[in-house]
């Protein structure tokens, strides 16, 4: 008699930071657009033009707001390795403190990280703003290009211990019409809808 062996679910290979950039060193992603989200390399969507426009209209405007004391960066790895899972998205627009020479490797750090939602907005409200809430970025930005609006994420804290994850606990959605402003530079006002197309 034959015994079959029980099913084993499909449990996804996780990998390492080393492992991914040695992955691409190998040429693995050549031609690809990739990331590591908790330890599973991700690909990413073809960027069309209206998510291309947003990102540069959105560094365009934060590049202004954030002059001294900050530095923006568009479209490039953002580590986050501060869980058992560790993940390198890479964030649309990023506003890193300080200046680009007082780093020697990808920062770890942001006052203000900004998704652009064109294909990807339930994954941009769930499992980037909990990788970047548990990264402790104090705001994260979400813009919606089909609804025209702007989410905006604030306050990071650690939910109940069991479930050993990290939320926002304010959860704003701003129209065309409303300012955001955001937390590293209160004193500006910027019109949602000279971040949209």
């Amino acid at each position: 008699m034959t015994v079959k062996a029980p099913a084993r679910p499909d449990r996804p290979f996780r990998f390492t930071l080393k492992q991914y950039y040695e992955l691409g060193k190998l040429g693995y992603f050549d031609g690809k657009r990739v990331e590591l989200i908790y330890g599973e390399i991700v690909e990413m969507s073809p960027t069309g033009w209206p998510h291309s426009l947003c990102v540069g209209l959105v560094s365009e405007v934060l590049a202004q707001v954030f002059a001294t004391g900050f530095w923006v960066r568009p479209q490039q790895p953002f580590p986050i390795t501060g869980s058992a899972l560790v993940s390198e998205p890479e964030p649309d627009v990023a506003v890193i403190p300080g200046k680009l020479r007082d780093y020697t490797d990808h920062p770890t750090v942001a006052a203000l990280l900004v998704e652009v939602a064109d294909a990807t907005l339930s994954y941009d409200l769930t499992t980037k703003a909990e990788m970047y809430a548990t990264a402790n970025v104090p705001e994260y930005w979400v813009l919606d290009v089909e609804n025209r609006a702007l989410h905006v994420f604030r306050d990071p804290a650690p939910l109940q211990t069991e479930l050993e994850a990290t939320a926002y606990q304010t959860h704003l959605t701003l129209s065309p019409a409303d300012h955001a402003s955001p937390l590293a530079a209160p004193n500006v006002s910027i019109l949602v809808s000279d971040l949209l197309p």
